[in-house]
């Protein structure tokens, strides 16, 4: 478990309590079997002793334990012996059943969907209004979206419906301004044939996109688990604003023909209409005024200047001198002010700059100093998902990016922390065999016998394939996760059935014979420790108190690797244990040993 406490992002962070937690609890569990357990043993016996007559109820119990662990060791003695007689036909079939759970996973049988978070009963009806509305005009617009809103919604099913204007909560930051509008749908606890909050927003989506009301409507649906930006979530980065708009149009294009898309759009907000001023500076320099004196007067016709300071109760007050405008019935009027000239006579404005009228940005993004336009959208993952559709978008963009030569696409969402856990698994993966190699290679001091054991994860992986295909769960980075902290407990059985039949080939026992001794033997503990973890994790697997899409793989793949695979290490780990300590040096120390003893009697 250890690994993974080492993932990096979101995910990382989300699940670091896991192996922090289990971390910790083996390690008191260690203190536990060490020096409490064997005072605990020693007066269990001691108890057992002294209280021969037990009562009727405690012995029946005892004879049906006893006579059950050997009906038990006794049927897997023969089908030991059974497969031991077939060796090569067992490995085949094991190896085919393998080669088909890989086939499965690459198929369309098992969904990939890498962030599979459980819904919280919670959405955003979101409402953008045009560049010049005021924030009254915005809350008005979204009051009538909610009572939309509140027809789509059965009896009882909200717990409130609250309109807002002037914010606008995202999956990754709040946008603040007059033409944010935003209506909080909370729902109640879902309770018998309820519906879902993905069939509530569903239900009402067309409706309330078109509404003939002011302003773009769109949904927000709030998920469990850690955070993240959307499935599709593209930068697009360029120097020049009119190549950047046009590359995001585009790019807009490209999603919107994906399938399973929806609430698309992008972060580029447009401003008020602005008036631009341009100096003409011949025109300055003709008239005899330097550019700093004709930039004044502006400011005194625009902002003003502050000329004194005054104080009243206690409060600060400024004076500012300024053009009286209420004589201007356009902002362009102000052109034709006149402007005394240093050598008499006079000009405007008008005849110094030229003006256009225009719209301005609302927010200037910047990403890695380049100016950027993030294009996201939510994505349908019954229809498609986040690789796939972010994959379609780069190739789509290959094809047209001859016409934004100073455009490039950044991409981020859910896709950066994706591939940044994805690259993280395999080392972990790896790094999590290295630690189990390292400590068997010194528990066995063997350079051999760790790989025996490490079979096991490869039987683990089949039953991980099983579990998707019954369950129907998709693949995702708990999935992932999962099976990175199966590797360590998947081990445990071909561990002590090993070391059982080392101890029985040093005390001179024959290569088969210490096989089958320490299979019969060791059987028992090995199917009481799966069946213990198991059942703690079978509820959380299965979904016996509602199924979790971001828990439920993480259990899932270490109940079903764990079962499918302690039911092969049964069988596995003898055959190849008979097949190569033949010749090890611990077989013939054994071989030694059992001659000298024949020599001796």
């Amino acid at each position: 478990f250890l690994p993974l406490m080492l993932l990096p992002g979101i995910i990382g962070k989300f699940m670091f309590v896991i192996p922090f937690v289990v971390t910790v609890g083996l390690l008191v569990s260690l203190i536990e079997a060490f020096w409490i357990l064997p005072s605990h043993v020693v007066g269990l016996r001691s108890g057992r002793e002294s209280n021969a007559a037990q009562s009727p109820v405690k012995t029946a119990l005892r004879r049906w334990r006893t006579s059950f662990s050997h009906q038990l060791r006794l049927e897997y003695t023969r089908l030991l012996i059974f497969a031991m007689r077939r060796t090569g036909l067992t490995l085949t079939v094991i190896g085919i059943v393998f080669v088909i759970a890989v086939g499965a996973l690459a198929s369309p049988l098992i969904r990939v969907q890498f962030f599979s978070f459980d819904p919280i009963r919670l959405f955003y009806v979101n409402v953008d209004m045009p560049p010049e509305s005021s924030i009254d005009e915005t809350l008005a617009a979204t009051e009538l979206v909610a009572a939309q809103v509140r027809k789509h919604l059965e009896p009882g099913e909200a717990r409130s419906v609250v309109s807002v204007a002037g914010v606008k909560f995202t999956d990754v930051e709040p946008l603040y301004g007059d033409v944010y509008g935003q209506i909080t749908v909370s729902l109640s606890p879902r309770r018998d044939e309820m519906r879902t909050t993905d069939v509530v927003v569903a239900d009402m989506r067309d409706e309330i996109e078109a509404l003939r009301t002011p302003g773009k409507k769109s949904f927000l649906i709030i998920s469990g688990g850690p955070p993240a930006g959307k499935p599709i979530a593209v930068k697009v980065r360029s120097d020049d604003y009119g190549e950047l708009r046009a590359a995001t149009n585009a790019i807009l294009d490209i999603v919107r023909d994906i399938p399973g898309t929806r609430d698309l759009g992008d972060d580029d907000v447009p401003g008020r209409a602005e008036l631009v001023l341009r100096m003409n500076v011949e025109a300055v320099r003709r008239a005899g005024l330097d550019p700093g004196t004709l930039n004044r007067l502006l400011r005194l016709h625009v902002d003003g200047e502050v000329v004194a300071e005054l104080r009243e109760g206690g409060e600060q007050m400024l004076v500012r001198v300024r053009r009286e405008r209420s004589s201007l019935s356009d902002p362009v009027d102000f052109l034709a002010d006149p402007i005394a000239l240093p050598g008499g006579g006079s000009t405007t404005f008008g005849a110094l700059m030229s003006a256009e009228t225009g719209r301005g940005s609302g927010i200037i993004r910047h990403h890695q100093l380049r100016r950027s336009i993030t294009v996201e959208a939510d994505l349908d993952l019954e229809q498609n998902d986040t690789v796939s559709a972010n994959q379609a978008i780069l190739e789509r963009w290959e094809q047209a990016r001859e016409r934004f030569p100073g455009a490039d696409l950044d991409f981020s969402g859910e896709l950066d922390d994706i591939n940044e856990s994805l690259g993280a698994f395999p080392a972990l993966f790896l790094m999590g065999l290295g630690f189990i190699y390292l400590i068997l290679a010194a528990q066995f001091r063997s350079y051999f016998q760790p790989f025996m054991i490490i079979v096991t994860v490869l039987l683990a992986f089949i039953g991980v394939v099983l579990g998707l295909l019954v369950s129907r769960l998709p693949v995702s980075l708990y999935t992932m996760y999962g099976v990175v902290a199966l590797t360590g407990i998947a081990v445990n059985a071909s561990i002590v059935m090993i070391d059982a039949a080392n101890t029985r080939l040093r005390e001179g026992m024959g290569v088969l014979h210490a096989t089958i001794y320490a299979a019969r033997r060791r059987v028992v503990p090995v199917i009481m420790t799966t069946s213990t973890t198991i059942a703690g994790l079978f509820s959380l697997a299965i979904g016996l108190g509602g199924q979790s899409l971001l828990w439920g793989p993480v259990a899932s793949s270490i109940v079903w690797g764990l079962g499918f695979s302690t039911g092969l290490t049964l069988f596995v780990i003898p055959l190849l244990y008979r097949i190569f300590m033949r010749e090890s040096n611990l077989a013939k120390e054994s071989r030694a040993l059992r001659a000298a003893r024949a020599a001796a009697h």
